[in-house]
């Protein structure tokens, strides 16, 4: 029987230098802080690696955290009641580990700029006690050679921390997190592991890198849509860009304003499981397309994700049945309601809980459509119906006993169905992501109206485009609001994160 080696104990913990913890009244010299703290800490974690690969001690733990940004008030203060964030509700210490300063920069100034604005207090900066695990602490596209690991004699949790899934939840953000006696009241809705477990996530489902991703999201569940999106951002591309500086597509292929063919990243011979597609503007401005496919579980995924970005609006765009006689294909369903039977969301977000249209994004939708099709007033109703839009997580829900989802669906007063829409709504109120749906009616089973041979690929080529077209206009005008009306309070709870 081949005899165990079992590997020495560790000896010791070797840390960076201990970081004197400073207090801040400019938020850009906060967010620098932050920037010089985690580039040291992470670096530290990467330099301690490669040098465990060529064979340095391995009796030792190498161990950083995260930077921590933290601000305390003693006042009830009463700040500008029209402010959905920017301000603390009550007097204590809040704090939020903070990652990738870089990626959040313009985030995180505004955010500790609002704080000093509305309450005249400085912010502190420090360590947390929060580990970073190594994963994370590698750049974005570092290729570790396997080779590395396998010099590596021990296994890599004794010698680093790694990410730890007990400790990387929701419950900030679900309303559920009770903090102990004695322990600072969150300031974010996410903690650093939470933002860092998305981003390998999103690059993962997407093929693109995070720092891509814009502040207006498009999603949708077909193809068709993404193809339509290509050729008009590559038709704006060579134009100019009309106010977009590029265009970025899976495998981080760039096509800047002024060329026609990209001239960076990698064309990918195999497509990731949720593609996106951005089109860029300074500050993260522009629109951001992910074909997320079909189905609950996959939009509960990317939305999941790309909320920790905090992008300022997300907008379903799909096709759905129709559920009501007087309406056809090709007619437009803007959601003012939904009837949750997606299930992905019941541990996160009870169905008891309503989901509320917001006005800035129904108005916005519905400006854009009645610019788009050229109609106005009582003759926009004839191909645009507003309601309520059920989601299921069952595509064959037709082959059902029809006396229960019919009799359901007619009760609820839903005009419309489909699988993704109910979820994403779900999913911006949880996160406070301004959300909204429009769909378009592709077919009406209730009724045996459904596309035959040849009508299909008519109607995807006369609604796509148009559709496509609604949908970004929609998102311009959002764009053009002031995010602080755009971040309503009615996705506010009781007790909020000062952070947006």
């Amino acid at each position: 029987m081949e005899k165990r080696i079992y590997p020495q104990p560790i000896e010791s913990v070797s840390t960076p230098e201990p970081y004197a913890r400073q207090s801040f009244t400019d938020a850009r010299e906060a967010v620098d802080a932050l920037k010089a703290l985690y580039d040291r800490n992470t670096s530290f974690l990467r330099d301690s690696f490669d040098k465990l690969g060529e064979g340095v001690d391995q009796q030792r733990r190498y161990r950083a955290f995260y930077p921590e940004v933290g601000v305390s008030t003693s006042s009830y203060t009463q700040i500008d009641t029209r402010l959905s964030y920017g301000h603390m509700a009550a007097p204590g210490h809040y704090s939020t580990t903070i990652t990738r300063p870089d990626l959040f920069d313009s985030y995180l100034t505004e955010q500790l700029r609002l704080l000093m604005r509305n309450h005249g207090v400085p912010v502190t900066v420090g360590e947390s006690e929060t580990p970073i695990p190594l994963h994370f602490a590698f750049l974005e596209g570092t290729h570790v050679d396997a080779g590395v690991a396998d010099r590596i004699q021990r296994p890599l949790r004794d010698l680093f921390d790694v990410p730890d899934l007990n400790a990387t939840d929701d419950h900030i953000a679900n309303g559920t997190y009770e903090p102990m006696p004695g322990e600072p009241m969150p300031l974010a809705p996410f903690t650093a592991q939470r933002i860092d477990y998305s981003l390998h996530r999103l690059s993962h489902y997407t093929a693109t890198s995070p720092n891509h991703f814009q502040n207006f999201v498009l999603f949708t569940n077909y193809q068709f849509y993404i193809d339509e999106f290509c050729v008009l951002a590559r038709e704006l591309m060579a134009k100019g860009g009309d106010g977009y500086e590029a265009f970025i597509e899976p495998g981080n292929v760039i096509t800047r304003a002024g060329e026609t063919m990209p001239h960076e990243g990698s064309t990918l011979t195999r497509m990731p499981q949720m593609p996106a597609y951005h089109l860029t503007k300074p500050g993260h401005g522009g629109i951001t397309m992910v074909n997320i496919g079909v189905g609950p579980s996959n939009a509960k995924t990317i939305t999941d994700h790309i909320a920790v970005l905090r992008p300022h609006a997300w907008l379903m765009l799909g096709h759905c049945a129709g559920l009501r006689n007087t309406q056809a294909l090709g007619d437009y369903v803007l959601a003012h309601a939904y009837v949750r039977e997606d299930h992905v969301l019941d541990d996160d977000l009870p169905v008891w809980v309503p989901i509320p249209a917001l006005a800035e994004i129904q108005v916005a939708v519905q400006e854009a459509v009645a610019e788009v099709t050229g109609l106005s007033g009582y003759d926009l109703k004839r191909i645009m119906r507003t309601g309520t839009v059920a989601t299921i997580d069952n595509r064959n829900w037709e082959l059902r006993d029809q006396r229960g989802p019919v009799q359901r669906l007619s009760q609820s007063r839903a005009i419309a169905l489909d699988m993704e829409s109910a979820t994403i709504a779900a999913n911006g109120f949880r996160f406070r992501v301004p959300y909204g749906t429009l769909l378009c009616v592709s077919d009406k089973p209730l009724h045996g109206e459904l596309k035959l041979p040849g009508m299909a690929t008519e109607f995807y080529k006369r609604q796509v485009s148009q559709h496509l077209t609604i949908g970004i206009r929609a998102m311009e005008k959002l764009a053009e609001m002031p995010a602080e009306r755009l971040h309503s309070r009615k996705l506010r709870s009781f007790s909020e994160t000062a952070f947006l």
